[in-house]
């Protein structure tokens, strides 16, 4: 059998690199062949797993640097029928790829916005004066840069051996220590053969809508798990994208669903909350652990 999973494209993205550390992974250990699916954006490709066009997608979550992935999270909560059944940590390190000359014929950079956030210091130093375009990835661009050579992309060095395309500068993301989440993506719950490891799981993924706007609303929700003694690793807010001022809350907690305190915890969650989803309960792990 042949799995197809789809990841943000075109060839040579993060996300790509982070996809084939899971193929190469899961055809050692499993036998299970894999393809990759490119797909123009992170909606798409997991709108693809939702229609069931591919078996998995890999997407971005969270940068170390500049945060979550609100595209994925959004996303997430649209499509009930997907879960997260892992998470891969891959070290980032981003560089200037262009046909100029030098830094100072660069007249554009094009690249998508997470990693344009990721370089803003180095950008305002050594390019201060060029345009920042952002694109719906990091390779997206490169195919144009032959063509137009006052043009320029942030992207891995990968990716411009890939495309054949040199290097200006190396290293250009203002921290070092520069790391971004992605997570595997199933419809349902996924074949345990392709499952990295076994249950328990260290973290579980929820998203919750509240009922009402009120004093101590969020409080509530949040003292469950302080006083079960699970610690939540994540919060952060979302629109609702219905009025302002409504918003979602996604949470991380480093338990897993299955466990007896998990799902206490998660029956007087039901209670408080609008709308409940558990997102997945899955591991975390660096991609040196592959």
């Amino acid at each position: 059998m042949t799995i197809s999973i789809a990841h943000l494209g075109p060839p040579g993205t993060y996300t790509e690199q982070a996809s084939v550390v899971y193929i190469n992974w899961l055809t050692k250990s499993t036998g299970v062949e894999a393809m990759l699916s490119p797909y123009p954006s992170i909606s798409q490709s997991l709108h693809a797993v939702a229609d069931g066009q591919a078996h998995l997608a890999v997407v971005p979550a969270e940068n170390s640097i500049e945060g979550s992935v609100t595209t994925t999270l959004d996303t997430l909560w649209q499509l009930d029928n997907l879960r997260i059944q892992l998470a891969l940590v891959l070290p980032i390190v981003h560089t200037l790829i262009s046909c100029a000359s030098s830094l100072d014929k660069i007249k554009t950079v094009y690249s998508h916005p997470q990693a344009l956030a990721q370089c803003q210091g180095w950008l305002e130093r050594f390019l201060p004066t060029v345009e920042i375009i952002p694109s719906n990835s990091t390779t997206e661009a490169l195919q144009r840069l032959e063509q137009e050579t006052t043009m320029a992309a942030i992207a891995s060095s990968r990716a411009a051996q890939l495309y054949n395309l040199p290097i200006l500068a190396s290293g250009i993301n203002d921290n070092p220590e520069n790391f971004t989440r992605f997570w595997v993506v199933s419809q349902g719950e996924m074949d345990a053969a392709y499952q990295v490891t076994k249950a328990p799981a260290s973290h579980t993924s929820l998203a919750f809508s509240m009922p009402a706007n009120t004093p101590g609303a969020l409080v509530k929700p949040l003292q469950i798990f302080a006083q079960l003694g699970i610690n939540l690793s994540r919060i952060e807010s979302r629109p609702t994208k219905r009025s302002l001022g409504e918003y979602l809350f996604f949470i991380d907690v480093e338990a897993d669903a299955n466990q007896t305190h998990m799902q206490s915890a998660l029956t007087e969650l039901s209670i408080h909350t609008e709308i409940l989803k558990i997102m997945g309960t899955y591991d975390v792990l660096p991609v040196s652990a592959f």
